[in-house]
Order: C-alpha cells, then structure tokens, then sequence
C-alpha cells in the first residue's frame, strides 16, 4: 500500500509541478523563496497524503495545501521583516529580470498588489482551472469566482494601464 501511495504522490507531483511553482511565485519575491515555498509544500502535501479522503480531485486537494502553505509561510515573512530589512541584488539575478518581457512583469506587479483572495483566486484562474474546481479550492460558489474573476481582470486591467 505504501509503494502505490508513493508512485501515485509523484505522478500528481510530476503533472502538478509546474502549476504549484506558479502558484507559488505568486506568494514569493524572489526565486529563492519560491523554491523554498515549493519545497515546504510539498512536503506538507507528502505529509498529509495518507489523510487524503477523495471528497475531491488530488490536484485541488495539492493546490489547496500549496495556497495555504503559501499563506502561512508570507505570514511568517512578514512578521520576520518587522524585526529586519534585508536587501540583496545579485547582479544573476537582475540579468534575468531585465531578459523577461516588461509586460509579464507589468502584470506580475500588479498580481502582487492584491489583496489575498483576490491573489489566489487569479493564480488558480492563469492555471487554467475550471470555476468549478476553483470553487472547491476557495470554498466559494462557482458563480461567485466568475463574478470574483471578471471584477479581478477589471483591477489588473486598471493597474497595468496606470503604470504605462
């Protein structure tokens, strides 16, 4: 029983990988701590996969645990930001920046700029996941997220045409 569990963690993890690390750059501000976050996330989802119950699909029940993760670990980051102010610019880094497209990044900034529901809900939404299952992650009507979604592009639309 234990083998299947694990082969059947690691395919959702293959399939899911680059979504969570998405979902995960959303929370984070810079690569190192996406990749911290990812790490924590997966080992919460490894952790709690035994309590798996099925109620839905293994993929909303990972992005659920990543959202929440991501949630908890941006609380602590915070917290930790009050007590000290740490900046680094790696010159590796800046290179990369100034190689994406400004408009992505446009957009980026202005993601981050959201409150916190509206911030996942988008996240899941770029995911290409359906309103249903966004629904069933947020614990909302599916109705709600398309109204959420459509007032969330109306905000984005607004901050990106206002910093050109």
């Amino acid at each position: 029983m234990q083998r299947e569990l694990e082969e059947k963690f690691l395919a959702e993890l293959e399939s899911n990988k680059a979504s969570l690390l998405r979902i995960c750059s959303v929370y984070a501000t810079d690569s190192e701590m996406k990749k911290d976050y990812f790490q924590e996330s997966v080992f919460n989802i490894w952790k709690s996969l035994p309590s798996f119950t099925g109620k839905s699909s293994l993929s909303t029940w990972m992005y659920r645990i990543t959202i929440n993760v991501c949630l908890g670990l941006n609380k602590k980051q915070k917290r930790a930001k009050l007590d000290f102010i740490e900046i680094i610019e790696e010159k590796g880094q800046m290179d990369v920046a100034k190689q994406t497209d400004p408009r992505l990044e446009k957009l980026k900034q202005c993601i981050k700029k959201l409150n916190t529901s509206d911030k996942t809900i988008i996240s899941l939404y770029l995911e290409e996941l359906p309103y249903k299952e966004i629904a069933t992650i947020i614990g909302i009507t599916e109705n709600h997220v398309a109204v959420k979604v459509k007032r969330i592009k109306k905000k984005l639309f607004n901050c990106i045409n206002q910093n050109s």
